[in-house]
């Protein structure tokens, strides 16, 4: 080849270098100058805002969940172990402390690969700061120059954020904001999700495997691929001791230890008292919305965004007894259930009681409205899908419509458990369900049902404010009352006998109906109901004779509230979730003063001389009333007092246990209201309710840090009360009443409320004293 075409070779491709720099310099400027898309300027990068989760505290401030669209937790550097950050740069950015933010080899390759090659895997060789400009604004499609535009854009980003921040405020932004696994952003997050640790506390073992789920989050995901996972974290060992972060020897220990997972549940369907973090978000938002709680320039606080620090009253170790207790009972219980019922169980789906429960849901509602035939939306509702069922023992996949759905869903008894701390309102315990992935509804805050017997106390407590005895005496006998449909109330085991009188305190502890019914005859329906509301209740309580064997609807809630009564110097206190709101810095943006002011005098519900009666009344259920398998089977010797109860037809069955310093409601049923247990001996709440209350406190006695709850003693009666109680709790008719004696087996009950109150002639053979 002459020296003219040498010449002339190298011109052109001298020229071809210089188009290809031009070309390359006009769609770089195209990229800095926005044509791609505006890049963040040093004073928005400045000024950098990131969203961060809102953290639910219990009340020693231990970590219950969060509220999100990002996992994420902000922390300073000072909070970095120095092997994080060892780990951090020798797999990621061994160069670090020595570049500008901007590989530019990797820059080049990346462009002459994809644009000249047309090679797609040309990625890799970021740096830390150009990983941080992807984190911080995210990459958009630009089509096949997707990759190099991306690229460019993170430069220029990184380029500026090294001239902003120093090293370390680089690093401090980039471990807040790094994507881990499972939905998770940030070290402090990804610390406390996969070892309920804080970052400080990560073991060389724990950073190391943080670090290496970077290359790429899920495929390193410790809790899904854990053996893989190891790998990748000996891999950044060894990187460790390739740049002199680490010696040999304690690289070699750590990589024959195998992958520790405490992987903690924080999402708002998972973890811990995922049903009182529900309501705890309720109230939340209607905090936030009080202009007395927004921002300095008025916006309000957004519960997603802002980092928001929510202090509450539980207690997480009393929240994991009261699941766990629930859910042993649960097992057994719905296994007995279902043996009970056999082969005829209710919720098949050709039973009336689930095609009824289908044209209940909202679904087929609205298939209804929009004009469907009746045909047409079965139809629609029995197509099958694969969905994940619950089970006691383990869940199963499964190919199902909505009406099989339904009708394998109505089988399940669901629960409620509350626990509430008398003297101050503060819940300590609350689970509104069995499993709330699967059964969202809340059966403390939302749910109304029968309350049974455990209202007959109400009923009691008006008898006595309103000047009976509590040696009076009522026969155990049935009465027809004629004015009420011809109702008569019947005891549990036919007991029937005319003959046979109980005072007040044997006939509440036996929970014995027709004296119940009896006792709100002589009140009057009135004066129970004024006592209900006095006792804290809210919610309606229908004026018929019915609701001395609670028949009212309530909420489990409503009566934890009016429970605490008899623990709290006669006053009920209301339940309470929130004490207390920080922003992210700390400052406090509602204390318990802002969210409840000066509490307001609650008047008295209960005289103490009454109170110390009615809690005499409910320690005999515990000791040789309906509860007394408290003490025979499960052989505590707490102070314990309490009230069992079953609804009509056995479908609810409850049990309210009392403790000195705390109060707890428990309550068993199907969500379906026609479905009940299928027998008394099964469904009564000394069987169906009482044992979860059993097993948490047994696992509460087996606690030392709790000593002071499970020790604490009721106070002694007063002496006057000891002598109003002296009395005989039964007695038999002598001869001469049994002969003589007439007891009405008929009655109009609405007469009593029409007599004039005063006392008969006769009076004191109801009311003599043994």
């Amino acid at each position: 080849m002459d020296k003219k075409k040498v010449i002339k070779w190298l011109k052109r491709f001298t020229i071809a270098i210089g188009v290809i720099f031009a070309l390359f310099m006009l769609f770089y400027a195209s990229i800095y100058f926005g044509l791609f898309g505006k890049i963040p300027t040093k004073e928005s990068l400045a000024n950098l805002k990131q969203s961060q989760a809102t953290q639910v505290l219990d009340k020693n401030s231990d970590l219950i969940g969060k509220f999100y669209i990002l996992d994420r937790q902000s922390i300073t550097y000072n909070q970095f172990p120095k092997h994080l950050l060892d780990a951090l740069i020798a797999t990621e950015d061994a160069r670090f402390y020595e570049h500008d933010g901007i590989d530019n080899k990797s820059l080049l390759r990346v462009f002459f690969k994809t644009i000249l090659m047309s090679d797609k895997s040309s990625g890799g060789g970021s740096t830390i700061t150009l990983q941080l400009a992807k984190n911080l604004y995210g990459r958009k499609d630009y089509g096949f120059m997707s990759i190099v535009v991306n690229k460019i854009r993170e430069s220029i980003v990184a380029k500026r954020i090294e001239e902003i921040y120093p090293k370390q405020d680089i690093l401090t932004l980039y471990l807040n904001t790094v994507p881990f696994p499972d939905n998770t952003y940030g070290i402090e997050s990804a610390a406390r999700k996969f070892f309920n640790t804080s970052t400080q506390k990560l073991s060389i073992a724990e950073a190391a495997t943080l670090v290496g789920s970077l290359k790429a989050n899920h495929s390193y995901n410790p809790r899904l691929y854990p053996e893989r996972s190891q790998l990748r974290r000996d891999v950044v060992l060894q990187q460790m001791v390739a740049y002199g972060y680490l010696d040999s020897e304690t690289a070699n220990k750590i990589m024959q230890q195998k992958l520790a997972l405490d992987y903690q549940y924080y999402a708002p369907n998972q973890g811990l008292a995922p049903y009182f973090r529900t309501e705890v978000k309720k109230q939340l938002d209607s905090i936030l919305k009080n202009k007395a709680f927004a921002k300095a320039n008025g916006e309000p606080y957004n519960i997603y965004h802002d980092g928001l620090k929510v202090y509450t009253t539980l207690d997480n170790t009393l929240q994991r007894y009261a699941e766990a207790a629930m859910q042993l009972h649960m097992t057994k219980l719905q296994a007995q259930y279902e043996k009970s019922y056999g082969s005829n169980y209710p919720w098949k789906k050709n039973n009336p009681i689930i095609k009824r429960a289908v044209t209940r849901l909202p679904i087929y509602q609205k298939l209804k409205k929009q004009g469907l035939t009746e045909k047409q939306i079965l139809d629609s509702l029995s197509e099958k899908k694969e969905i994940e069922l619950f089970s006691w023992s383990e869940n199963t996949i499964a190919e199902m419509s909505t009406i099989d759905s339904l009708a394998y869903y109505s089988k399940f008894l669901n629960a409620g458990f509350i626990a509430i701390e008398p003297t101050t309102g503060a819940i300590r315990a609350y689970v509104g369900g069995i499993d709330y992935v699967f059964f969202k509804y809340d059966h403390l805050s939302l749910s109304k049902r029968q309350v049974g017997s455990t209202f007959k106390p109400i009923v009691y407590t008006a008898a006595l404010e309103n000047g009976m005895d509590p040696c009076s005496y009522f026969s155990v006998g049935e009465v027809t009352y004629t004015d009420v449909d011809n109702w008569t109330p019947k005891n549990a085991g036919g007991l029937n006998d005319p003959n046979t009188n109980y005072n007040l305190e044997k006939a509440l502890s036996h929970s014995v109906n027709t004296i119940a019914v009896k006792v709100l005859y002589e009140t009057g329906i009135d004066n129970v109901v004024k006592q209900a509301e006095k006792m804290g209740i809210d919610s309606k309580v229908e004026k018929v004779p019915s609701i001395a064997l609670g028949s009212s609807n309530l909420r489990a809630i409503d009566l934890a509230k009016a429970y605490t009564t008899y623990v709290n110097e006669g006053k009920p206190s209301t339940p309470l979730f929130i004490t207390k709101i920080e922003d992210k810095f700390g400052n406090t943006i509602a204390s318990y003063e802002d969210l409840y002011g000066k509490q307001k005098t609650v008047d008295e519900a209960i005289t103490e001389e009454n109170r110390q009666i009615m809690l005499e009344f409910m320690k005999a259920t515990v000791n040789d009333g309906t509860a007394k398998r408290l003490r025979s089977s499960y052989h505590f010797t707490n102070d314990i007092a309490g009230k069992t109860g079953t609804t009509q037809d056995n479908k609810d069955g409850w049990f309210i246990g009392i403790l000195p310093e705390l109060v707890t409601v428990t309550w068993v049923g199907n969500d379906n209201q026609e479905i009940g247990f299928k027998t008394t001996a099964m469904g009564q709440g000394a069987n169906s309710a009482l044992p979860i209350f059993a097993n948490f406190l047994e696992k509460v006695n087996n606690d030392s840090d709790y000593s002071q709850l499970t020790q604490a003693k009721f106070e002694e009666p007063s002496e006057e009360v000891k002598e109003i109680l002296t009395c005989a709790s039964e007695k038999e008719d002598g001869f001469f009443k049994r002969l003589f004696g007439k007891k009405n087996k008929e009655k109009e009950f609405h007469e009593s409320e029409n007599k004039k109150k005063k006392k008969g002639i006769f009076s004191w053979l109801k009311k003599k004293k043994d």
